[in-house]
């Protein structure tokens, strides 16, 4: 029984291992690529390490394709991101809570409204949301891309909804005994207690923003207002695409993201289960 559960355990790590190396292959493709010429790149039998390395492939890519650099879109990129995922936070935050707690009347009609937008494709929503940003000459800004992240997502919403659904309600009516309102309770009470749920708000948040393209595609007409996402395209013209550049800049826009998650891994786990512990 031992030797079989060696065999075991050695042939499941082999497959997660083997797994992984898959997964993460592309990734580990383009940082490589990040370093080769454009011939290494594309040849037929194109080598996987390069042959020669062109460290220059990222200052070259540094300074963009047109005449902004990529600090202007890093920049752009780090706003964006910052406010949407901050308006996230509060505003899913406050809804949840109503829904998951104050009881008023039409609660079951909103929150079924709310989970009925969750089934409807981004795509079909594109063009009506575009034409009211262009009636109200916000297109070109990066308003759309924030405003809307300040009314709740519903996502987010109902992930935390479940996640308050588990503290115990005795909290509240304790708090209420003390003289809290109900703005008290949320702010001082459960806001507090809600941290896993926001840690996993603002690591997702953020990497959805971040890694955006088709709102920076609709909205954004000006080359200084470009994101990362968006800017990288830039290396790809009539005449060719500067691959070398591109997959530096590629590679470098990974950054924010893979730090967001080494750090707040544990966090991240903890906040996608607790919803589904009740207290």
């Amino acid at each position: 029984m031992k030797t079989k559960k060696n065999i075991y355990t050695v042939c499941y790590h082999i497959f997660v291992v083997v797994f992984g190396l898959l997964m993460i292959y592309p990734v580990i493709w383009m940082i490589l690529s990040s370093f080769k010429m454009k011939s290494e790149i594309l040849g037929n039998n194109a080598p996987f390490f390069p042959t020669e390395w062109v460290w220059e492939n990222y200052p070259n890519g540094w300074k963009g394709a047109g005449q902004y650099s990529f600090a202007t879109y890093f920049k752009n990129s780090i706003i964006i991101s910052v406010l949407a995922t901050l308006g996230t936070v509060v505003s899913s935050a406050m809804v949840a809570y109503a829904l998951a707690r104050v009881k008023f009347k039409g609660r079951k009609f909103w929150f079924t409204c709310m989970i009925m937008t969750m089934l409807l494709p981004g795509q079909v929503l594109m063009i009506p949301q575009y034409i009211i940003w262009n009636n109200l000459h916000m297109v070109g800004t990066f308003v759309p891309m924030i405003l809307p992240k300040f009314l709740g997502v519903p996502f987010f919403i109902y992930m935390m909804m479940q996640f308050i659904k588990g503290l115990p309600k005795e909290l509240d009516e304790a708090a209420m005994i003390d003289g809290c309102n109900r703005y008290q309770i949320f702010s001082k009470i459960v806001l507090p207690l809600l941290g896993p749920s926001i840690i996993t708000t603002v690591v997702i948040q953020f990497y959805w923003v971040w890694d955006d393209y088709m709102g920076p595609l609709l909205y954004l007409t000006k080359p200084g207002l470009y994101t990362v996402s968006f800017a990288i395209k830039n290396f790809a013209d009539v005449q060719g695409t500067n691959f070398g550049p591109m997959f530096a800049m590629s590679t470098l826009s990974l950054i924010p993201v893979f730090l967001l998650f080494l750090f707040f891994n544990r966090y991240l786990m903890d906040g996608v289960t607790a919803g589904s512990v009740k207290g």
